[in-house]
Order: C-alpha cells, then structure tokens, then sequence
C-alpha cells in the first residue's frame, strides 16, 4: 500500500505544463532561494513603486510635451 501512496506523490507535474525529465541538473542553472524577511519584502516593494512612479512621471512628462505641442498647434489653426 506504501507504493501507491509513493507513486502518486511522485507525480507533481501540473495539467498543462510539460513534464522534465528529473535527471537534469537544474539546481546549476537556478540561483539558491533565499527566505526573505519581511523587512527585505518591504524594501523591495518600495523600491519597485519607486521605479514604477519615476516611468509614470517619465511618461507623464512626453504626453506633457506632446500636449504642449498639440495646443501649439490649436492656436496657429484658430489664428487662420
């Protein structure tokens, strides 16, 4: 009765994921997980939101162009 319990436990590919083979050395092409703290999680999603808001203010500030030059551009139609 153990071998069935052991069979079924051995299996733990997913439905829809391709199964690998156990004999490739995967533990050479992955970094060792490290448990973070919750001070490192913190950290790390401050540091994500920083990076997030610099690219919305990066973007925010090309629309700001393009609308400048869109308003620019209202003004020369509407003086003709």
């Amino acid at each position: 009765m153990s071998d069935k319990k052991q069979t079924s436990s051995t299996s733990t590919a997913k439905p829809g994921q391709p199964a690998t083979s156990t004999g490739a050395p995967t533990t050479s092409t992955r970094k060792a997980w490290v448990k973070k703290t919750p001070v490192d999680v913190v950290l790390e999603q401050i540091a994500k939101q920083e990076d997030r808001v610099n690219d919305l203010r990066e973007e925010l500030k090309k629309e700001d162009r393009e609308l400048q030059k869109l308003q620019q551009a209202k003004k020369v139609l509407e003086a003709s």
